[in-house]
């Protein structure tokens, strides 16, 4: 057996077949083999690792060098994906190698996050993964919609293809990233597949001059259904124009299909708004998406309340020893625990996913205990709960 990274072009013939199987209708037909071809350009920047036996691809997994915001720090992130197996390799290891061999090369190019779509949580728990909130889906008519069409709204509404409209689109997601808690985006290089694809429509809300709004979209048919992707706002006027343009095609569709941040409520756009809003997470799919810190240089400086806890870091191959986080100033140092005296500071015990799932803010310092993450007495939760008060990440990238 032996494990090495591939050149791009070795992807056709290896971890893509591999990842086919895992993850599409099988056997795979004979023109998928260009079709992949054709994503090489956008997988160039990937790290891809595959275990060989006799000169056979058994195992593959990659990493994209992404970008994502952690309570408003934009920090370098790994976004696994391709994780995959041959059928006959399975459940002897190989994924666990690679994945520390992957992360470890990863965290020394400087990545000090990483995300994925697990087949199965538990698995990647293990790895010190904690699961992020999955995105909603919307479903409602566009004739509910109705009320907006007598709504004056301050803003300008600008329809382009994707492929035309694609720099408006790239720049506000950039906006986006620096703005919003959990927010990820791809790299240039993967991120131009949607507009050399052009197979969406784009409609942007603009306000003297700026991008406040945009969806991409596309429709299944006449009759059928507009299907939305993340709908992204920055207020609630742009967000109202955004759906405006929907009800517009009244005549044109039965439906609207849209994607939601977490956090967002449909149920009150409107008064006698009919919507489906769902967020399903079943195994091997759809997942909730997950995450954790790859390095503690990913907390220092980040703004946070004033707490003061000593927290051991325990069973990580990343994330180890005691440590003071300390945020006095209003920003968070992370101080070696020699700093603070013995019994001095409330102390805890953190799995690597126990303190990542602290960080994103998905998780009381409480659930953290009560799910087995660490062990967090009721003076330390206090502490931790004021450096690390509950945020809701919206991942948005979908790898």
């Amino acid at each position: 057996m032996r494990i090495r990274r591939l050149a791009a072009e070795e992807r056709l013939t290896t971890s893509f077949p591999l990842q086919a199987y895992a993850f599409e209708a099988s056997p795979m037909a004979a023109a998928r083999t260009d079709e992949f071809r054709a994503y090489l350009p956008y997988n160039a920047g990937n790290t891809t690792l595959v275990v060989e036996e006799d000169d056979v691809t058994t195992a593959a997994v990659s990493a994209i060098p992404m970008r994502q915001n952690l309570r408003g720090a934009v920090l370098p992130m790994a976004g696994v994906a391709g994780v995959a197996t041959h059928p006959l390799a399975r459940r002897r290891g190989h994924v666990r190698t690679l994945m520390h061999q992957l992360l470890d090369g990863m965290r020394d190019e400087g990545h000090q996050l990483t995300a994925l779509h697990p087949f199965r949580a538990s698995f990647y728990e293990r790895f010190g993964y904690v699961g992020l909130p999955r995105r909603r889906t919307a479903v409602f008519a566009p004739a509910d919609l109705a009320p907006l069409l007598r709504a004056e709204l301050p803003d300008e509404l600008v329809w382009e293809r994707i492929g035309v409209g694609y720099p408006r689109w790239r720049a506000y997601t950039d906006r986006c990233l620096r703005e919003r808690h959990g927010f990820a985006v791809f790299p240039d290089f993967r991120a131009v597949g949607l507009r050399d694809r052009d197979d969406r429509w784009l409609a942007s809300v603009v306000r003297d001059g700026e991008t406040v709004g945009a969806v991409t979209y596309r429709i299944d048919d006449h009759a059928g259904t507009l299907i939305a992707d993340d709908l992204l706002f920055d207020d609630p006027y742009a967000r109202a124009s955004l759906l405006q343009f929907f009800a517009r095609h009244v005549d044109q569709v039965a439906r609207v299909s849209v994607q939601l941040p977490p956090d967002e409520l449909p149920e009150l756009w409107l008064t006698d708004l009919d919507v489906h809003v769902e967020a399903r997470v079943s195994r091997p799919d759809p997942t909730a998406p997950m995450a954790r810190l790859l390095s503690l240089d990913a907390l220092a400086d980040q703004p946070v309340g004033a707490g003061r806890a000593l927290v051991e870091l325990v069973g990580d191959r990343w994330l180890a020893g005691r440590h003071l986080l300390d945020g006095a100033t209003g920003k968070l140092a992370v101080l070696p625990a020699e700093t603070a005296a013995e019994g001095s500071v409330p102390a805890a015990r953190l799995t690597a996913a126990g303190l990542s799932a602290l960080a994103y803010g998905v998780l009381d310092p409480a659930e953290v205990a009560v799910r087995g993450l660490g062990e967090v007495p009721v003076d330390a939760a206090v502490e931790l709960r004021r450096l690390f008060p509950r945020e809701l990440p919206y991942l948005f990238a979908d790898f």
